[in-house]
């Protein structure tokens, strides 16, 4: 492998959990990239004031301020990350939140979420099934913690738009988007909406989900 693949084959690395010295730089290129995604996924899930939610796999951090704008005072949101380098990097960031009880961070996937069932109203993840081997295990899991009004966003690029990334063929899992679909209701979550951000090719994917009744 040469340097130019080494390189490429470490920002996915990175990317997928980004670590050390490395890892404050992709925080804050994870927060410039994802900022619109992120916004729009937060508008999507529509949770309210008082409500309970959760940002699985939030990276540099750029979403969890949105929801805890969303369910102000009252609410809870939960921060679920693989990553300890980003944990100890949001809980600098939000001591605040975090002491007052209206931000909980935990180490988690999504495979294995650290919630009872029915305990959530809302729970967004942008850009992270790429990483995730078990696709239908995430998602039965995400069905499994949503109360039966809940909502989940899964936002996803392109697929044939991020396969000409350079870094993409490290450790990513490109899936077409219909099967990411089908995938999700065979997880016993059913497809609510479909929003498309951005022109074709390139479009970005919210999938917005609730549990099948």
């Amino acid at each position: 492998m040469g340097i130019r693949q080494r390189f490429f084959a470490a920002l996915a690395s990175q990317l997928g959990r980004p670590r050390g010295v490395w890892g404050h730089g992709v925080a804050a290129l994870l927060n410039r990239g994802n900022r619109r995604a992120v916004a729009a996924a937060v508008d999507a899930v529509g949770v309210r004031p008082g409500d309970a939610v959760a940002d699985l796999g939030f990276g540099g951090g750029v979403g969890l301020p949105l929801l805890l704008d969303r369910v102000g005072a009252d609410g809870r949101v939960h921060g679920v990350e693989l990553s300890a380098s980003m944990l100890a990097r949001a809980e600098r960031r939000f001591r605040g939140e975090v002491a007052a009880g209206r931000l909980r961070l935990v180490e988690g996937s999504l495979t294995d979420l650290p919630f009872g069932d029915d305990a959530l109203d809302g729970a967004i993840t942008t850009n992270t099934v790429y990483f995730v081997p078990d696709l239908g295990g995430a998602f039965a899991e995400l069905a499994r913690v949503l109360r039966p009004t809940g909502r989940v966003v899964v936002g996803i690029g392109d697929p044939e738009a991020m396969a000409k990334l350079p870094m993409t063929p490290y450790g990513f899992t490109l899936r077409p988007v219909d099967d990411v679909i089908a995938t999700l209701e065979q997880a016993g979550l059913k497809l609510a909406e479909h929003r498309k951000l951005g022109a074709h090719p390139g479009q970005f994917h919210l999938l917005v989900a609730s549990p099948q009744s």
